[in-house]
């Protein structure tokens, strides 16, 4: 029978996170990681199976606890296009004014172009984005809200390109009310003017 774990997972996968999000995957060591979880090594190896192990625990955590729970605080499915336009806007306002950067992004960026690839948790935000986008467009079409010129499945690409790209510019300090303008702007144009 194995160990029980006596340590709050979510605390750790929560500090693990922050870590990997600040300094990516490559700049963290395991002695960065036993400082921000306050786990010692041999509890990682033991939790985790190495670095990579609690990298992965850790995403999957962002999945669930960052990216999950902004869009059910901002684009509910009831929420409509003003959802969609609240979602991106959220992204010009981190909680505590932080600018970690989006974990998804983050790691797309550092593991591009290498001969591992990105890890399984770039797809999986990438695709949850983009069904959202299309479930949303499509809904707002069947609502009489989408302009009718807009096709929901190209559109759906071209907004998870600009929420990528908000989310690189937010981190590398951008003028986030220019950013914002851009979001409104953008959504001003899908929506249909004689509503």
């Amino acid at each position: 029978m194995g160990r029980t774990r006596e340590y709050d997972e979510d605390a750790v996968l929560s500090r693990a996170m922050h870590t990997f999000r600040r300094q990516g995957y490559t700049g963290v060591s395991i002695k960065m990681l036993e400082q921000s979880t306050g786990l010692k090594s041999g509890s990682i190896y033991h939790s985790y199976g190495d670095k990579a192990g609690l990298f992965a625990a850790a995403f999957a955590h962002y999945i669930r606890t960052v990216l999950a729970r902004r869009i059910a605080d901002h684009a509910p499915e009831s929420a409509g296009l003003a959802g969609l336009r609240a979602l991106f806007v959220s992204l010009m306002h981190e909680p505590h004014g932080t600018a970690f950067g989006c974990l998804i992004t983050n790691s797309a960026v550092e593991f591009g172009g290498t001969d591992e690839g990105p890890p399984a948790g770039v797809a999986t935000g990438l695709r949850m984005l983009s069904e959202l986008f299309t479930d949303r467009l499509q809904a707002a079409r069947s609502a009489g809200e989408l302009r009718e010129s807009v096709d929901p499945a190209i559109t759906s690409l071209g907004l998870l390109a600009l929420y990528q790209g908000l989310l690189v510019l937010v981190r590398a300090g951008w003028d986030r009310e220019a950013l914002e303008t851009l979001v409104n702007d953008a959504f001003d144009d899908l929506e249909r003017v004689d509503r």
